[in-house]
């Protein structure tokens, strides 16, 4: 891969590369992954390290590159604090771009926490098998088999949605020398993704038969999901149709709000089919999104009722990820969702003359610790495996059978069944209801680009944005800059910091 990449990759425990050469001995006293995959646990343990990246990339960077780059959310000034250029720039689709790289430091770092996944996914794959290793059953080894592979695939998936072209690395990087690879076509990418989720569906057990110590890890639904989620961005209607099916196990929470987990209670519940685990508490396993996402200057007042915490304290930060109008006024009246999604707060201090803000209220979950929330992150709802269904469905034609699995939705938001009867106006439908369904949970951006419609809708908003700026929280006298709403690519480019360590970028 690259240089600094390796770096990464080498550390963690049980997941450093063999010594390729000093004499081919393996030094017994170092640990590597020679000496560390001697037992069942030690690959469970190396499971669980390869989850570890997700939590810093949903708590900081999946969000800014895949909702606040969409017309759902906005980057809200606050010019007594000052702007955050990378952040900025994503949010007004104005990332410096060169050559097919960018130094964007969110496309960075999400690149690389991806990577190290990936690499801790290798590790496990290649050692797995290995002779002398003793597993309480077939079915415990193919679980721990299944983890890496979905974990690989899922990874590549993000990457792939990112940035097109990105290496393909399969096995464990031991050296400089086989570290870099030329970039894999998008094609190339899509196949070992659906290899990767084909065998992960077959080899992960059921999330009903998920003992209590896997909880919270991936389950041969969520492989099936993702590899769903492939084929509808691949437009392979038919065959996401027979893995939606097949998927089985899950069902609607009866309320909306309850979809969604707390900072202790209701985690990977019903409707659940992946999500990203975090823990309130000093530990090191928390999340903290909801104070990222606040509007800001506010004070320990006004921030109190949303947080709920004893010792609430005042904030004058950037404010990232503020529901726009247009997504606001995207919710039919009577939508239950909108006020469990979206609440408002007003900001005595702001420069702003309306002093109103919206503010992601669906995941403003009660907790103890100011800036330290424990509330799990959604990544596969069965909501959104009822919206896939009625979408691949209609593309075939079906769709008097698409409005069957849309109405499910619809009906627990309190809506009435969808008035869609031809293909071209279910379709706009299916995308519409994704939109307020699935909003703050980092579909938006893929669903803009799978359809191919980022220039026509990015567009006309960003057009809004500069008509109208106090619209989309610019405080009096500031505006867009000129480079906003410029670049409008299907993908980021790769980040240059890793493209000065690769011939191949």
């Amino acid at each position: 891969m690259k240089t600094r990449l390796i770096a990464t990759w080498l550390l963690g425990i049980a997941l450093t590369g063999c010594q390729k050469d000093f004499l081919t001995v393996i030094p017994e006293t170092a640990l590597s992954s020679a000496t560390f995959f001697k037992t069942e646990a030690d690959f469970q343990q190396a499971v669980n390290g390869a989850y570890v990246p997700f939590r810093q990339m949903y708590n900081e960077r999946a969000w800014v590159l895949e909702e606040m780059h969409s017309d759902n959310t906005y980057y809200a000034r606050n010019t007594l604090y000052g702007a955050v250029d990378p952040t900025e720039n994503v949010a007004d689709f104005a990332v410096p771009t060169a050559n097919g790289v960018t130094a964007n430091d969110n496309v960075l770092v999400q690149f690389r926490l991806n990577y190290v996944i990936i690499s801790r996914a290798n590790q496990i794959l290649a050692l797995a098998d290995g002779a002398g290793i003793t597993y309480t059953n077939e079915a415990t080894k193919n679980n721990i088999k299944g983890q890496a592979q979905f974990l690989r695939a899922f990874a590549y998936f993000d990457l792939v949605r990112l940035f097109g072209k990105v290496p393909l690395h399969l096995t464990p990087v031991t050296g400089r020398e086989d570290a870099a690879l030329p970039l894999s076509t998008t094609d190339e990418i899509y196949a070992q993704i659906e290899k990767d989720a084909l065998a992960a569906s077959t080899n992960l057990q059921s999330k009903a038969a998920q003992a209590a110590t896997d909880i919270g890890r991936a389950t041969s639904g969520a492989a099936k999901t993702l590899l769903a989620n492939l084929y509808i961005t691949q437009k392979k209607w038919p065959q996401a149709e027979t893995v939606l099916k097949s998927i089985d196990g899950y069902s609607l929470m009866p309320d909306y709000n309850n979809a969604f987990s707390f900072t202790s209670d209701n985690k990977n519940n019903q409707e659940s089919i992946f999500e990203i685990q975090y823990m309130e508490g000093a530990a090191g396993y928390n999340g903290n999104q909801i104070y990222r996402f606040l509007p800001s200057p506010i004070t320990a007042d006004e921030i109190k009722p949303i947080v709920g915490t004893s010792n609430p304290q005042p904030t004058s930060q950037e404010s990232n990820n503020i529901p726009t109008p247009d997504l606001i006024a995207a919710y039919e009246a009577g939508d239950k969702r909108k006020d469990i999604s979206i609440g408002t707060v007003t900001l005595s201090t702001s420069l702003r003359a309306e002093k109103k803000y919206p503010y992601i209220k669906k995941y403003a979950r009660p907790h103890s610790l100011n800036n330290n929330t424990g509330q799990n992150w959604p990544v596969y709802r069965y909501a959104e495996v009822l919206l896939f269904m009625a979408e691949a469905l209609n593309e075939q034609g079906k769709t008097g059978e698409a409005a069957t699995y849309i109405n499910q939705v619809r009906a627990r938001a309190g809506l009435a069944a969808t008035t869609a009867s031809s293909q071209a106006t279910m379709r706009e439908a299916i995308f519409k209801e994704r939109r307020v369904e699935l909003a703050f949970e980092n579909k938006r951006w893929f669903d803009l680009t799978r359809t191919g419609r980022v220039k026509e809708i990015i567009g006309a908003y960003g057009a809004k944005v500069k008509a109208d700026p106090a619209a989309y929280y610019f405080p009096a006298g500031a505006v867009p800059p000129p480079n906003a709403f410029t670049v409008l690519d299907d993908y980021y480019g790769l980040p240059s910091v890793e493209s000065a360590l690769t011939p191949y970028f």
